[in-house]
């Protein structure tokens, strides 16, 4: 689970919808190319909305950095923000998208032999780095919203560091809207007294300011701490609507169901408001809000009407809208936190930090004299960390150090890290790998298993289930589930609010031994019935778009298993052909299954809740169909803190016997 679900459509998200010569960007052309052409590290400091995500690579092309056949890499760390900014960029430079500008995210690929400016993810650039080392096709790396400091662009940022040793001809520009400036050009740039490639650590990079806010944001604190910081929000806001001049709200809160609580508070008093007043209209804006629910925010009020946006942290930065005029800031934002000592991910709410603040602050005022109000006090403010916390202090690195390794750097704990990872998150993840067979004993990737695993886009322990799956003989239904599984959760949709009717639907597909299973015939009905039938998908309460999405996702892993030399196994006798929708089909992908999973499994209690092996409570998410039913052994795919509760997300069952099995060291350290 994200800290906001990916949307799985594209999304357009305006950068300000000016004339390019009307950004700030455009005032600094001249210094910028120079710059970047002299100095092989380039760092863009701009509020969002300046311009610097879709003039720089557009500036850059247009002065033949790409002439010689190579290309203009742009990472984004959100794949709605690439695919957006992309069709932005397309647009600007009049060209069908996927011609000379594109866009790359996991599993999806709109880019040509003609493309010369390409989007993509900070992970999808660390994934080509398996072929293209040196990233020699590119002339020019942009990494953009660094001060996000997400896993993947933490690693790309160290990557690229070791790719400048070896390439004097490569640009890196790092863009951010708030960011320690020093820090990042420290990094890259050679020791005192040394040289890279003749150039001086002074000689090495620059630093280049963009101003974007041209107009005066006043800020309100809260004189007291308040209790309830969505209720307050709510009053804000309808005071705002009532005292204020004209302009748009930007309301800030942690997470969707945050979100969809205020607008149904803030309807409620818009009903109860006298006549006089203008239309208030609430939207809300999240990753995993469906496209056309996102356009409604980029889109002017009507007439007589003020928008009141109810937004996660994705409008800090990912995002630009214009006319917001006020902003209410609650003050916090959730986090993703992983536990090694219990291998648990606790998403908590937590205070935002200065950094934030700011940004959240300056979404305001773009285009008159705005306000911010603060659900907090100034003295509060005073006490927030002044930057978040970078995600490679407080994430599972067992993917990132499997990737790592796979590109040749066999010393995890003495690479060179933007910011040192704690040495227990590196030990969880090595012991990670080495129970699932990926590095040996030395801590040395294993060979095929483990290059196999680093080389599919999947997580560790699904990927090792997938490449046993031929020895299984459920090589098509195991190639099924990880493609459902890359959904993350979006299958199931309430089109009208109408929770019970889409529980109902779901129940249609539901079997007894799990969520596996029940999505694997979600997607088998889809493919006989419902692939090019939106309305069959909408009877149903599924997601037309994730599952047509699931469809390619099946497709391009099984052309990654492929390239890999793994084919279904076609050897078997007639007694063992697998009777699709059988009992025996359904056991042999269980025990396929439980080769990844094993050691996340949990006992049900006699109260329904779970126990993990190591005494841990655990609960079945909602989504799972073990929310109401009854269940022994469960392997699981996602475990969960969230408000003080231990969710387990995605549940098979099995049987104890198969855990000795299949991990028979595994389980003799446990239990010795």
């Amino acid at each position: 689970m994200a800290d906001e679900e990916e949307d799985l459509g594209l999304s357009l998200i305006p950068e300000l919808y000016k004339p390019a010569a009307l950004l700030p960007i455009s005032q600094l052309k001249d210094a910028l190319l120079y710059t970047i052409e002299t100095f092989p590290v380039t760092i863009v400091v701009g509020e969002t909305g300046s311009g610097k995500t879709t003039q720089i690579p557009q500036m850059l092309y247009k002065a033949g950095w790409t002439t010689d056949g190579t290309q203009i890499a742009v990472t984004q760390p959100r794949r709605i923000a690439a695919t957006s900014v992309a069709a932005r960029v397309a647009e600007e430079m009049n060209c069908q998208l996927g011609q000379e500008v594109g866009y790359s995210i996991r599993f999806e690929d709109v880019t040509s032999a003609k493309t010369k400016i390409k989007f993509l993810t900070d992970g999808l650039l660390l994934r080509e780095m398996l072929v293209d080392p040196l990233l020699k096709r590119y002339s020019i790396i942009m990494v953009d919203e660094a001060h996000e400091r997400s896993l993947s662009s933490d690693m790309l940022l160290s990557l690229l560091k070791k790719i400048l040793k070896k390439r004097a001809d490569l640009r890196v520009v790092i863009s951010s809207a708030t960011l320690d400036a020093t820090k990042f050009l420290d990094f890259f740039s050679p020791d005192p007294g040394e040289k890279m490639h003749g150039k001086t650590k002074e000689e090495f990079g620059w630093i280049i300011g963009i101003e974007g806010r041209v107009h005066p944001v006043e800020t309100q604190y809260l004189a007291e701490a308040c209790s309830n910081y969505v209720e307050r929000a709510v009053d804000t806001v309808m005071e705002i609507h009532t005292s204020e001049g004209k302009g748009d709200i930007l309301l800030f809160l942690t997470g969707r169901e945050e979100i969809d609580d205020a607008i149904e508070m803030i309807s409620d008093r818009i009903a109860d408001l006298k006549p006089g007043y203008p239309t208030l209209q609430p939207l809300p804006l999240y990753a995993g809000l469906p496209s056309d629910q996102q356009m409604y925010v980029f889109q002017p009020a009507g007439e007589n009407t003020r928008k009141c946006i109810v937004s996660t942290n994705i409008a800090e930065a990912s995002v630009t809208i214009d006319g917001i005029v006020y902003v209410v800031d609650c003050g916090y934002v959730k986090l993703r936190a992983y536990d090694p000592v219990v291998g648990i991910e606790r998403l908590n709410v937590v205070p935002v930090s200065k950094a934030s603040a700011t940004q959240r602050k300056g979404r305001a005022g773009r285009t008159r004299a705005g306000k911010c109000f603060r659900l907090y006090t100034e003295a509060a403010f005073n006490t927030m960390e002044e930057a978040t916390f970078p995600e490679i202090q407080r994430s599972n690195l067992a993917p990132v150090i499997l990737q790592l390794m796979n590109l040749g750097i066999q010393n995890i704990i003495r690479f060179d890290y933007l910011s040192n990872p704690p040495s227990n998150l590196v030990i969880r993840a090595m012991d990670i790998l080495y129970s699932l067979g990926a590095v040996d004993a030395k801590g040395r990737l294993t060979k095929p298993l483990g290059t196999r695993m680093a080389e599919l886009p999947l997580e560790p322990m699904l990927a090792k289930a997938l490449l046993n799956a031929p020895s299984f003989g459920c090589f098509s239904e195991m190639l099924t589930i990880a493609a459902m599984m890359t959904l993350q959760g979006n299958t199931f949709v309430s089109h009208d609010g109408n929770q019970k009717l889409s529980n109902a639907s779901k129940r249609k597909f539901t079997v007894a031994e799990g969520d596996h299973i029940t999505l694997y015939n979600v997607y088998e009905s889809f493919v006989s019935h419902g692939k090019k039938d939106v309305q069959w998908c909408r009877n149903n309460h599924l997601n037309f778009k994730a599952l047509v999405k699931a469809v390619s996702v099946r497709k391009q892993l099984k052309n990654h298993l492929e390239r890999l030399g793994i084919v279904e196994n076609t050897g078997l006798s007639s007694s063992d052909v697998i009777r699709v929708g059988g009992m025996e089909m359904v056991e042999r992908v269980r025990r396929c299954l439980t080769t990844g999973f094993f050691s996340q499994v949990a006992r049900m209690e006699a109260d329904g809740s779970f126990q993990s092996m190591a005494g841990t409570q655990l609960w079945a998410h909602p989504s799972s169909i073990f929310f109401h039913r009854k269940a022994d052994w469960v392997i699981y795919h996602e475990i969960m803190e969230t408000k003080g509760k231990i969710y387990i997300r995605d549940l098979t069952t099995v049987e104890m016997d198969w855990l000795t099995e299949y991990a028979p060291e595994y389980y003799k350290i446990r239990n010795r």
